[in-house]
């Protein structure tokens, strides 16, 4: 349940405006959930890197962005 509701949250957030939002869960989980990435732990920051290459990379960090961009200030 609780990822049921963590995706449908997503694609009311982080995908807002784009046609990625009425995706079924299948088709994100084979475009957005399976994109190459590495956590890279520098400086007491931790940074996503995406592949460059993926073909879906440019959307999932453009919600990524949004997400931290609607995060409570402070």
């Amino acid at each position: 349940m609780l990822a049921v509701e963590l995706t449908a949250w997503m694609q009311t957030l982080a995908l807002h405006g784009h046609a990625a939002r009425r995706w079924e869960p299948k088709r994100l989980r084979l475009r957005l959930f399976t994109i190459p990435a590495t956590i890279a732990r520098t400086a007491r920051r931790v940074t996503l890197h995406l592949a460059d290459k993926a073909p879906w990379a440019t959307l999932a960090r453009h919600g990524f962005h949004r997400l931290v961009a609607l995060a409570a200030p402070g």
